[in-house]
């Protein structure tokens, strides 16, 4: 119960707090539109407002699927991500051969691996969320990674001399250390997240706010096009507040 409240009011707090940047780039966006720029290069607030309103119940329904696919491919990738710090901390030899796997698939560009994860994974939502977890699967893998192996030497010197196993200094010692560069980690991914699953929606699919947005931009439709891109920064907002919360709830002694 106690983590709802405290997760409804950083939510509540969060909106409060911006509330003021977001009238203030509104004014300046509507100051903007006031010059002689071509509505479909620059809509007004208000054709995007009107956008938003006549298109909510299609807005919603993409919104959703856009949402799905963040949230699977953020759950995967920080498995994936995971699992493969913890192999490298226990299994050394890993590293040597798993970095630079890891880093190639960050060097390639994103739009150039799309159209084959859709290739492989088809027209559904499978490619979107395996484009969303190669994305954030490196910030995640690396902030662990490095939490883990910069743990106090200290620390797991008395471990070792009381006795521990390898799996108690790993769990208490290691792990406990490294919660919150992995933090970090998870904002990172939560920041990348829309990156994925809108790169994988403009290259091959009928659904999600990527689809709007690539149909709005070619039929002229700038504030459509707009709306869907406020919807998915209210949708990262939300997340990446909802998570950081968390974060701070279960990792109570990380520095904010």
């Amino acid at each position: 119960m106690m983590v709802k409240n405290n997760v409804y009011y950083g939510i509540i707090r969060f909106g409060y707090q911006n509330i003021v940047v977001a009238i203030v780039l509104l004014f300046l966006w509507w100051l903007i539109t006031l010059s002689d720029i071509p509505s479909f290069l620059l809509p007004t607030p208000k054709s995007v407002l009107l956008a938003l309103w006549h298109e909510r119940y299609t807005l919603a329904h993409h919104g959703l699927i856009t949402v799905l696919e963040m949230i699977a491919g953020l759950l995967i990738g920080i498995l994936l991500g995971s699992l493969l710090a913890i192999g490298m901390i226990f299994f050394p030899v890993l590293e040597h051969w798993l970095v630079p796997v890891v880093l190639i698939s960050q060097i390639i560009p994103a739009l150039s691996l799309a159209p084959l994860l859709v290739l492989w994974f088809g027209y559904g939502m499978s490619a979107k969320i395996a484009m969303t977890s190669l994305i954030i699967f490196f910030p995640v893998t690396s902030s662990f990674f490095d939490g883990l192996r910069r743990v106090n030497s200290d620390y797991l010197d008395l471990a070792i001399t009381l006795g521990a196993s390898s799996y108690t200094q790993f769990r208490h010692v290691r792990l406990m250390a490294a919660l919150p560069a992995f933090s970090s980690g998870i904002r990172m991914a939560v920041a990348s997240a829309p990156t994925g699953a809108i790169i994988g929606e403009w290259v091959g699919s009928a659904k999600g706010l990527g689809y709007i947005m690539l149909n709005a931009n070619a039929r002229m439709q700038t504030d459509l096009c707009f709306a869907a891109i406020f919807i998915l920064i209210l949708i990262t907002l939300f997340l990446w507040n909802l998570f950081n919360r968390l974060i701070k709830h279960f990792i109570f002694w990380e520095k904010t």
